[in-house]
């Protein structure tokens, strides 16, 4: 069997990667061919996967659907061009014989269909979640929206798409959403969400949720994993307010030492982001302590500190960085989801964009709910999480919240074995 993989964001193609590491691994793996049709596919080429087609990288990331004059950008950059040789790509390998899976939102499942080929969807973008709450029943904010109108999250003309004879299975994000499709008539499985294998690396429950005495509890640091992004140069004015957010830190939990894990992702430049730490009166540590090294667990780390308060930045610990936080201040899309769906709390500041909007925050706190603390100013994080730190019943919900929103580990292997058996 010949499978394409078609995807739309650096966020998509990570959750798309596990998934085809997995069917690689089955004993008769399909041929498997790549086509990112946001960006150049980095995540499939670096780990030996086929890109089909032409590439590029807009200027607007992949967030045109935010903001007209991202899309104004991206038409001058040649978005249409590149979108006319794509199409030829993909009907070329219907016409073929080849399948498809297609990850993200509409426009690879459009592209899917428009293939002739039968083809598979893993659905990133949408959630019932942003419409009802965890017991399934629509949110009183949402009740006049469209969506809430026809009874499910996704439109009337994506479940056309999914409802064609040539769409062979549809892997939702959650469970609730599966359901609300499967009476819609569609093929929906529910085996949860590939984005978790980013982070499988078996976690211990931090301590922050263990049974302790206070007192215990003050003795030791307060770990705090920093997620400012992927794209830069937003993600960069994201480290502004984070650091911001971190100084709030300082005069909050002056008596309890606090190490932030600043998970950065490869595309961002670290100079850029030390630059940021000096400006703020932050201080190279040139001899980290050993309690430092041994919360980092990465040699590779560059530390910083000022007062009680200790930053560890690294580009090739995220996962490790992901575990060891009690809580997260983050600004990302993929990375939050990935930090509550460990279950834990993230606390999150709207930006200028392109993502990471007040309206995206609003729809994430929505979409993640109590799991997600929405913070108007970043001076007042530190205030926030003392707070939240002061009760554990709502600690405990957030931690069977974020299991249920995301779901358990390893849906890839599942997704692949199902795709195999419905493709085949």
């Amino acid at each position: 069997m010949k499978l394409l993989c078609i995807s739309n964001g650096h966020g998509e193609d990570a959750i798309a990667l596990p998934v085809l590491q997995e069917l690689r691994n089955l004993p008769e793996p399909p041929e498997i061919v790549t086509l990112p049709i946001v960006g150049v596919g980095k995540a499939y080429s670096s780990n030996g996967f086929e890109i089909a087609g032409k590439v590029q990288t807009m200027p607007s990331g992949g967030f045109i659907n935010q903001d007209n004059r991202q899309l104004a950008r991206d038409l001058q950059g040649g978005l249409v061009g590149l979108t006319i040789e794509q199409i030829k790509t993909i009907r070329a390998w219907g016409q073929s014989g080849g399948k498809i899976i297609a990850v993200g939102d509409i426009v690879p499942l459009l592209f899917a269909w428009m293939s002739g080929a039968d083809y598979a969807f893993i659905g990133t973008a949408k959630s019932e979640y942003y419409i009802r709450d965890r017991q399934g029943k629509i949110l009183r904010s949402q009740q006049d929206s469209i969506e809430a109108k026809t009874g499910c999250y996704y439109f009337p003309w994506e479940r056309w798409l999914l409802s064609r004879s040539r769409c062979k299975a549809v892997f939702p994000r959650d469970k609730l959403t599966t359901e609300i499709l499967q009476q819609q008539q569609i093929s929906a499985f529910d085996l949860g969400n590939p984005m978790m294998d980013g982070v499988a690396t078996d976690p211990s429950r931090s301590l922050f949720y263990q049974p302790q005495s206070v007192k215990r509890e003050l003795a030791r640091p307060l770990i705090v994993t920093l997620l400012p992004g992927s794209r830069p140069p937003e993600a960069e004015a994201n480290w502004e307010r984070i650091l911001i957010a971190v100084s709030s830190l300082v005069s909050v939990f002056n008596q309890r030492k606090i190490i932030c894990l600043a998970a950065i992702v490869e595309t961002l430049d670290l100079d850029i982001l030390q630059g940021s730490l000096s400006r703020s009166g932050w201080l190279p540590v040139v001899d980290p302590d050993l309690e430092l090294t041994d919360f980092a667990i990465n040699l590779d780390a560059i530390y910083y500190q000022r007062e009680n308060v200790t930053i560890a930045i690294s580009t090739q610990a995220y996962a490790q960085f992901m575990h060891k936080g009690d809580c997260a201040i983050a600004m990302a899309g993929t990375a939050t989801e990935q930090f509550i769906g460990l279950g834990k709390p993230a606390f999150t500041i709207s930006g200028a964009g392109p993502q990471f909007t007040p309206g995206f925050a609003e729809a994430q706190t929505r979409l993640l709910g109590e799991s997600v603390i929405l913070v108007s100013q970043p001076q007042a994080v530190g205030l926030e999480i003392k707070t939240l730190l002061q009760q554990p019943d709502r600690l405990q919900s957030i931690a069977q919240n974020g299991l249920l929103r995301m779901g358990k580990q390893g849906a890839a292997k599942r997704i692949a074995e199902c795709l195999m058996a419905v493709m085949s």
